[in-house]
């Protein structure tokens, strides 16, 4: 829904997208020294973004037994989607961004980070024995909100776009884990209970 609204206002120029390029000048004017900031729109980068996805994929390929292959896959299907669709958006809407140019709508970098920290997060979140759990996804988030903190300095994208990426990669990434976990319970052995172990023991033979 937020997605939609943000796409909205940019597709027709509204005043939510009048009050984001005030923004994005004001806080380009704050912003830190710009090897910080580089190094964390950085993040976004496909040759950094990547390799942590696929050590996490691996991973859950090796630790994850007979169902090893389902959260690899989802997780790097979402990726996939998440471009495809980043790439449909950019090309249908034409949003201008700060250096000029065209297509910068939604933010490729912010979608990338989430997706493939958010994923790695998932892989890795699954073969945690007990919890708690939340630093990975906390991780995840932290790196994804450097990485668009950084593009926004740098003046690389206005902050609706890297809001927009935000909202389209918690929709994908929330369909991947509910894939993921409906998978894992199916395949999951169902407990034997003293009624079931009665059954299949027969009648009793005097």
């Amino acid at each position: 829904m937020l997605f939609a609204l943000i796409t909205w206002q940019v597709a027709v120029d509204g005043p939510l997208a009048a009050v984001d390029m005030r923004l994005g000048d004001a806080l380009r004017h704050t912003a830190p020294p710009d090897a910080l900031a580089e190094l964390c729109a950085d993040l976004g980068n496909m040759i950094v973004a990547l390799p942590v996805l696929a050590a996490a994929c691996t991973y859950s390929v090796v630790t994850g037994g007979v169902r090893r292959w389902l959260p690899p896959v989802c997780a790097a299907a979402a990726l996939a989607v998440t471009a495809l669709l980043v790439t449909l958006v950019k090309v249908w809407l034409g949003r201008p961004g700060p250096p000029g140019g065209t297509n910068y709508y939604p933010s490729g970098h912010t979608a990338t980070a989430a997706v493939a920290f958010g994923g790695a997060a998932l892989l890795f979140s699954l073969t945690v024995r007990r919890p708690p759990y939340w630093p990975l996804p906390a991780t995840a988030a932290l790196l994804t909100g450097a990485c668009s903190a950084g593009l926004v300095w740098r003046g690389y994208h206005w902050p609706l776009d890297v809001a927009a990426s935000w909202c389209l990669s918690w929709v994908v990434l929330t369909a991947a884990t509910a894939v993921v976990l409906r998978g894992l319970r199916q395949s999951s052995p169902e407990p034997t209970t003293p009624a079931k172990r009665s059954r299949s023991a027969g009648p009793n033979r005097p």
